[in-house]
């Protein structure tokens, strides 16, 4: 059976399921050979972006880096990494406890990422990000929900909170909604869409509202955003921004006082990812955790995959009922929740945004004590696939 006709039956079985799709095992065609927890390195693969806001003296010219770093992460993120010409694929579901950890390289920065699953019943992950030697810091998380409807909605519940420790500086960071379209055609891409908000700590606020295209009109990943002082009730832009975020984008200052600044998030490579090498990676790091699913992927290997996959799905399954019969709960290894964020209220204060923490089970950030603790074997002897004692674990 060709894949189309997979594509076809997929998008049957998808139609009979009326509640949260987003942990449906996709079919081994539709998969990208990555998980859900390195989708966060959109934010970082590109250093010299990602730290551009520190070194700017002026507070309105930070907030205009930082409008800039987001909306130039935004093709990485949803087309998962593979460009809006190379169609659009799934990524791995992230099992509980699965981490990434790595770092790029791009003249004089380094950014570094950890990314953990930390709820699999809703699929929550939770990211921190940092240069230490630029003072910058951010952490996020997001809970995605799945529904189909002749198009593919994904919705976040989660918010990103950007640390400039050089300015005690703070920014607001939205996790926006997407739906996937072109099933019809199987030929997929994303749009995001609804009107999202980034504040500064210093009194800037961001508006972005997401369009695309339409039956009859409309640019696909199209985009309008404007920078304007907070206070501000007139909401009168200093910036402007528009255009296409998978493609180009032109940023204005609205006084003529700055040069028009173009952004074509695909015209410059992302730096490469650095990662242990495998055989020194811990068993719960994706890539080793994923190492036979990702070969067979890369391998065209259809029996392959399924084979690999359904041996990580079904420890899981095995394992989540040991911990329910034994009244056990998982304990991420860098990550904590807490039940409120007033850093969060102040921030959001003035935007029609909310916390939803009891959708989130809490707000989830960097516990530098865990950190501190968090040693190799991150869980003994306990491994995705169960406890394998004297085992090869890549076997």
């Amino acid at each position: 059976m060709s894949h189309h006709s997979h594509f076809r039956d997929f998008i049957t079985f998808l139609s009979t399921i009326s509640g949260d799709i987003a942990n449906v095992t996709a079919p081994p065609f539709f998969l990208a050979p990555v998980s859900v927890v390195e989708v966060g390195s959109c934010w970082t693969e590109r250093p010299l972006v990602f730290i551009s806001a520190t070194r700017e003296t002026d507070p309105e010219t930070r907030a205009l880096r930082v409008l800039q770093w987001i909306l130039c992460s935004l093709r990485s993120q949803f087309y998962i990494g593979q460009g809006d010409k190379a169609g659009l694929k799934k990524p791995l579901n992230a099992f509980l406890g699965e981490i990434f950890q790595g770092q790029w390289t791009d003249g004089t920065s380094t950014a570094r990422m950890i990314c953990e699953q930390v709820s699999h019943h809703p699929p929550i992950t939770a990211c921190y990000m940092w240069d230490d030697e630029h003072q910058i810091r951010g952490e996020g998380y997001t809970r995605v929900e799945m529904n189909f409807s002749g198009n593919l909605n994904i919705k976040q519940t989660g918010h990103a909170i950007v640390h400039l420790d050089k300015y005690n500086e703070h920014y607001l960071v939205p996790m926006p909604n997407c739906k996937v379209r072109g099933f019809l055609s199987a030929s997929l891409y994303p749009e995001i869409y609804g009107t999202y908000y980034l504040t500064s700590s210093t009194g800037f606020t961001s508006q972005i509202t997401f369009s695309g295209k339409g039956f009859f009109s409309g640019a696909r990943n199209s985009f309008e955003a404007k920078l304007y002082r907070t206070d501000d009730e007139k909401k009168e832009p200093l910036y402007t921004a528009r255009g296409q975020w998978s493609d180009r984008f032109v940023i204005m200052d609205t006084r003529g006082i700055k040069e028009p600044i173009i952004c074509e998030p695909g015209a410059v490579p992302a730096s490469k990812l650095e990662v242990a090498p495998l055989e020194a990676q811990d068993a719960w790091e994706t890539r080793k955790a994923w190492q036979h699913v990702l070969a067979a992927l890369r391998g065209n290997d259809m029996q392959g995959i399924v084979k690999e996959k359904t041996k990580v799905e079904e420890a899981q399954r095995a394992m989540r009922r040991e911990e329910a019969a034994a009244g056990k709960v998982w304990e991420p290894k860098f990550f904590s929740s807490s039940e409120d964020s007033p850093l969060f209220h102040e921030l959001a204060a003035g935007t029609p945004w909310a916390l939803e923490a009891e959708r989130t089970k809490g707000v989830w950030t960097f516990d530098q004590e865990k950190s501190k603790t968090a040693v190799k074997p991150y869980h003994g002897e306990l491994t995705p696939l169960g406890v394998l004692k004297g085992a090869d674990e890549s076997s």
